[in-house]
C-alpha cells in the first residue's frame, strides 16, 4: 500500500491544500492528513475545529485519514508505516524551504517527499492570507472549503 502523510497546521485548510490532497489521491492508496501540534504556536482555530473542518471536507473519501501528531514528522510517518510525505509548492520560495526539509527527512529516514505544484488558480492562497482576511472581516468563501466556518 502506498501511504503518504500530508503534514501541516491547516489553520485553516485552504483550497490550495484541498487541490494538493485531491490530486494526491490519484498517486496514493491512502493519505493521512496530519495536523501538527506545536505548543509554541498561536493558532486562530482550535485543534478540534481544524480537524473537524478537514474531516467534513473529505467525509466521502475513504482514502483519507485525519490525525494529529506532535514531534518530528518522520517519526509520525514511521509509526503510521507511511513511505511518503506529500507537500505542495506554490512558488520558488516554497521549493527552497521544502527542499531543505525533504533533504533532512531523507537523511534521518528512508522517507521520500513528493512535491506537487499547486494549480495555478490556487497558487496565491495561503493559510496566513486567509487568517488575515478573516481578521479583517473579509469573505473567504473562494479561499477555503465550505466546511470552514468563520464566525
Amino acid at each position: 500500500m502506498r501511504r503518504a502523510v500530508f503534514p501541516g497546521s491547516f489553520d485553516p485548510i485552504t483550497l490550495g491544500h484541498y487541490d494538493i490532497i485531491e490530486r494526491g489521491l490519484t498517486l496514493f492508496d491512502e493519505i493521512i492528513l496530519a495536523i501538527g501540534v506545536n505548543a509554541e504556536k498561536k493558532y486562530m482555530f482550535s485543534l478540534e475545529q481544524r480537524k473537524q473542518f478537514i474531516e467534513e471536507a473529505f467525509i466521502n473519501e475513504p482514502k483519507i485519514k485525519v490525525m494529529t501528531y506532535q514531534g518530528l514528522t518522520v517519526d509520525f510517518c514511521k509509526k503510521q508505516n507511511a513511505q511518503f510525505i506529500l507537500r505542495g509548492l506554490r512558488n520558488p520560495g516554497d521549493f527552497e524551504f521544502e527542499k531543505a526539509i525533504a533533504h533532512t527527512n531523507r537523511k534521518m529516514s528512508e522517507i521520500e517527499t513528493v512535491f506537487l505544484l499547486t494549480s495555478s488558480g490556487k497558487s496565491y492562497i495561503s493559510s496566513s492570507i486567509v487568517r488575515d482576511v478573516i481578521r479583517n472581516g473579509g469573505d473567504v468563501s473562494g479561499l477555503v472549503p465550505d466546511t470552514v466556518r468563520v464566525k
